[in-house]
C-alpha cells in the first residue's frame, strides 16, 4: 500500500494533456499491468526526440541539394534501385532501359526516347514505370513495360489549363494527363476522371484508367 501511494506522487508530479489522459486511461481499463505517467511521459519524450531526429536529418539532405537540382529530378528518375538501367546491343538491335516521366522515356544517360501517345495511353503507363526500348537495325523503336511502380488510384475532375493541356483536379492537385488518353473517352471539362499514380512520391502526371461522362 505503500509502494502504491508512492507511485501516486510521483505520477502527480506531471502535467498530462488530453490526449495523453486519454491514453493513460486506455490502459488502466485493460487486463494488463497499469503503466505510471511517468512511463508515459518518459515515451512521449523518446517519440519526440525521434521526431526531432528526423527533421534534423531531413534538413541536411534539404541542404544538400539545391531548390534546382531537385525540382530537375523528376520521380521518373527516382523508380526502384532494384532495376539497373542499362544499355546493350543485341542481334534484335540496340537495348536500352529507362524509366516512364509521364511523355517520354528517360534512358541511364539522361537522354529522352519519344514514344508513341498511343502506345503510353493504352498501356496506362504511370511516370516512375520501367521499361526497355530495343531500337531494330530499321530505326523502328519497339517499348516493352518490365517493371511497373506501385500504383493509387484517384477520382478527380477533368480540367484544361490555358495553353490547352487536359488535367485531372483532385483534393486540390492537378495532374497532366496525355490528350490521346482523353480523346480516346471522348472526355470533356467536367467529366469525372479515373487516374492512376504513382502510390508513394510527387508526380506530375497521372495515366487515364476511365472517364465518366457528365449527365446532359
Amino acid at each position: 500500500m505503500i509502494n502504491q501511494n508512492k507511485n501516486e506522487e510521483r505520477d502527480n508530479e506531471f502535467d498530462l494533456n488530453e490526449d495523453e489522459e486519454k491514453l493513460l486511461d486506455s490502459f488502466k481499463k485493460s487486463d494488463s499491468l497499469t503503466i505510471p505517467k511517468s512511463k508515459v511521459i518518459l515515451a512521449k519524450k523518446l517519440l519526440q526526440n525521434i521526431k526531432e531526429n528526423n527533421e534534423h536529418l531531413i534538413q541536411l539532405l534539404t541542404d544538400y541539394l539545391s531548390s534546382e537540382e531537385e525540382t530537375a529530378i523528376g520521380i521518373g528518375q527516382l523508380a526502384d534501385e532494384k532495376f539497373n538501367l542499362s544499355e546493350a546491343a543485341t542481334d534484335e538491335g540496340r537495348v536500352i532501359e529507362g524509366v516512364f516521366d509521364g511523355e517520354n522515356m528517360i534512358g541511364p544517360d539522361g537522354k529522352q526516347y519519344s514514344m508513341p501517345a498511343n502506345y503510353a495511353s493504352k498501356s496506362k503507363l504511370v511516370e516512375g514505370d520501367i521499361l526497355k526500348l530495343t531500337i531494330t537495325s530499321r530505326g523502328t523503336f519497339v517499348y516493352k513495360q518490365i517493371g511497373p511502380i506501385e500504383r493509387a488510384r484517384i477520382v478527380g475532375k477533368l480540367d484544361r489549363s490555358s495553353s490547352g493541356d487536359y488535367l485531372a483536379m483532385a483534393d486540390g492537385k492537378k495532374w497532366k494527363l496525355l490528350t490521346a488518353s482523353v480523346t480516346y473517352y471522348k472526355g470533356e471539362i467536367g467529366d469525372e476522371v479515373v487516374i492512376l499514380i504513382p502510390k508513394t512520391g510527387e508526380s506530375k502526371w497521372a495515366a487515364v484508367e476511365n472517364i465518366v461522362r457528365k449527365a446532359e
